[in-house]
């Protein structure tokens, strides 16, 4: 699968020909995984995630495919996530695409990293021992180059996604921003495109993309992005770790 770094000159060429700045659900289908990569399948009853109430506090623990399963009264089990917004030292902002081969929201495009802290030898897993974890593993960012100390918590938010009728989202997302030049290889079974995107070239760079966004990256960036990511020298005045926002994905 092709991994493309989109340069600016490449983007600007692009012509622009439907807007995808909002989650676009499509009709439910039945669950399968003719298309989808086996070690993803596998991984959504391998990975144990962290059951949490409305104030995020950890009531236990169900499987990846339990907490994305969309019931057949439209309910998803409420688990806790983490998406981490990536910035070089220049400011620009990294995104990807999800793979066609992941099982919920393939081929949308999204901020660096989103995932979620597991079960490991009987405890919760931190988030940010998550979020290395998983750019090691979705970017090839090693360890040794994310200092614990360089990520922020800008916020925790709450939000219900139905996805498309099978597979969906509803999470406690711990809202993670993260600044440093790193060498990046990326997972071709996660991520399809990725590319670095200044802050003064977003908002006409958005209109090219091919696919829609996550609806929890679209949320933040209707939300949130604009004011912390011009604020970037001072996050942690900014940042509101305790407070948990209720978003609803649509608005």
């Amino acid at each position: 699968m092709l991994i493309r770094n989109l340069s600016r000159t490449l983007w600007k060429t692009l012509r622009v020909e439907k807007r995808c700045f909002a989650s676009e659900p499509v009709k439910p289908q039945p669950e399968t995984f003719e298309n989808v990569d086996p070690d993803q399948a596998e991984y959504l009853d391998k990975d144990i995630c962290l059951l949490v109430d409305e104030k995020d506090n950890f009531i236990g623990t169900a499987t990846k495919r339990d907490c994305h399963k969309v019931g057949p009264d439209g309910n998803i089990l409420l688990h806790r996530a983490f998406s981490v917004f990536l910035f070089n030292k220049r400011g620009d902002i990294l995104l990807q695409r999800r793979s066609s081969q992941k099982v919920t929201y393939p081929d949308y495009y999204t901020n660096a990293c989103c995932s979620h802290p597991l079960y490991i030898d009987d405890k919760p897993e931190d988030i940010i021992t998550a979020a290395r974890r998983r750019l090691n593993y979705e970017f090839g960012i090693p360890l040794d180059k994310m200092d614990p100390d360089q990520f922020t918590v800008m916020a925790r938010v709450h939000y219900h996604d139905p996805g498309d009728g099978v597979w969906g989202e509803h999470e406690i997302d711990h809202i993670l921003f993260f600044q440093a030049d790193v060498k990046v290889k990326p997972n071709s079974n996660e991520i399809s495109e990725y590319c670095y995107v200044p802050k003064n070239e977003f908002n006409a760079f958005l209109p090219t993309l091919e696919g829609p966004l996550t609806p929890w990256f679209n949320m933040i960036r209707r939300h949130r992005l604009k004011l912390w990511w011009d604020n970037l020298h001072k996050l942690k005045e900014l940042a509101e770790p305790n407070k948990i926002t209720k978003f609803h994905t649509d608005k």
